[in-house]
């Protein structure tokens, strides 16, 4: 019987028709081979087309690089706090950093896991009085896919006049009554990793309102150059447009995007079946919330990653010798180099039967990861400004994500759930 396969979290598909090849090797032949060129143009003008709303598109290096702009673009500066969610990839707050303002993190509400809107308002007004200013912009995050509460966030930034920066990285083709995520705020922000809903192989790119706001984030991200027949800079710009070889293989990934979307949300419909007579385990579902006038569905996720929750008390194999030993490399596939922690354990890390069951289902060659661990519980942002309600970390204590890829099938659906099930001691 030959070697299963490693079932891994969400990886790049590559479109059967080779749509991708054929504009790389264009990029090739006509010597296109830098951060700008035909298929950057190309991919940016499918995007708008996807997201809609007249938007315009400016394709980047990375969606933390769009993440940057975004807050450059609404004047964050020095002395500056910005509004961001907690349960959340540094990429939403780390840029925060960048331009020498501070992050106050923003818990979340227990329905899509996404920012509270009414923490979002107390901290408004909190930091109003203690600051004298408002914070300059708001950062909503779209959390493994799913829409945050796009209705009051806008309204609450439009009653104080302050910018939202739509981080739907994970949620690329989510959305909330029917609009793309990305198109609600001043800017949106988009990502193309490897593992996100199409990749670029890396990447990511940004939403804007008008032909203005493209032009100047197109500046920055192309070292704010000045109309003189020589570099002439007056602004502080930044190396961070996408290359035409990487806008190639997005051109093509565009012709597979909704199907790659509808296959996210087959995979969570399987696992919302097999895993609903699972004691002790549940799989974290959009609100079934309805339009007062079309009475269709308010939340449509894609399903990045589909995530289950575990109940304390479920009891796994191996349990008793969760964290006992400190992890020397990086886990499943998670890229780039890793600084050996001092410790195996922290101060606010998932309950031992998460770990348990990650470390199961990794001998069972399937990656599972636990959720984000929320952006005011990590050291690095220590005294930091936080609105807490204890959900995000009670989320993070108990949650995991499972794969949901292109590449995973029904079959391995079934698999994974039956891991799940024989891990369990009963």
């Amino acid at each position: 019987m030959s070697e299963r396969k490693t079932i891994y979290l969400c990886l790049a598909h590559m479109s059967e028709t080779g749509e991708e090849q054929k504009y790389v090797k264009e990029a090739f032949d006509t010597n296109w081979v830098v951060p700008l060129g035909p298929n950057v143009n190309g991919f940016e003008k499918d995007l708008e087309a996807f997201v809609g709303q007249n938007k315009r598109v400016v394709a980047l290096s990375a969606g933390t690089a769009a993440v940057h702009l975004a807050l450059l673009a609404c004047g964050v500066g020095p002395g500056d706090e910005v509004c961001v969610q907690s349960f959340t990839f540094c990429a939403s707050s780390h840029p925060i950093t960048y331009l020498g303002a501070t992050p106050v993190f923003i818990d979340s509400e227990p329905h899509t896991w996404n920012m509270d809107p009414e923490l979002l308002e107390k901290a408004i007004l909190d930091r109003k009085a203690k600051t004298g200013k408002y914070p300059k912009a708001i950062v909503p995050v779209a959390l493994y896919g799913m829409p945050y509460d796009c209705d009051k966030i806008m309204a609450i930034a439009h009653k104080y006049g302050i910018p939202v920066v739509e981080d739907a990285a994970e949620g690329f083709g989510s959305r909330y009554n029917g609009q793309v995520l990305g198109t609600f705020g001043k800017y949106g922000v988009l990502s193309f990793n490897g593992n996100k809903m199409i990749t670029t192989s890396g990447g990511g790119a940004l939403i804007t309102n008008s032909d203005e706001e493209w032009n100047e984030v197109m500046m920055y991200a192309t070292q704010y150059r000045e109309s003189y027949p020589y570099y002439q800079h007056e602004k502080i710009g930044y190396n961070y447009r996408m290359s035409n070889i990487c806008a190639g293989i997005g051109r093509g990934q565009m012709t597979i995007v909704d199907d790659h979307i509808a296959h996210h949300k087959h995979v969570q419909a399987l696992y919302e079946e097999l895993l609903a007579d699972v004691p002790g385990v549940h799989i974290h579902k959009q609100p079934t919330t309805l339009a007062p006038l079309t009475h269709k569905p308010v939340y449509d996720s894609n399903y990045w990653l589909c995530t289950i929750t575990l109940d304390p008390d479920v009891r796994i194999k191996g349990q008793e010798n969760a964290y006992k030993e400190i992890i020397k490399t990086a886990v499943g596939g998670a890229a780039g180099v890793i600084h050996v922690a001092e410790s195996a354990t922290t101060d606010c890390q998932p309950n031992e039967n998460v770990e348990a069951l990650r470390v199961f289902m990794l001998d069972k060659k399937v990656e599972a990861r636990p959720v984000w661990k929320p952006m005011h519980k990590q050291p690095v942002y220590q005294g930091c400004p936080a609105y807490i309600n204890g959900i995000s970390e009670s989320i993070f204590k108990v949650g995991m994500c499972l794969p949901a890829g292109p590449y995973v099938t029904d079959d391995d659906v079934r698999y994974i759930v039956d891991c799940i099930k024989e891990a369990i001691v009963r």
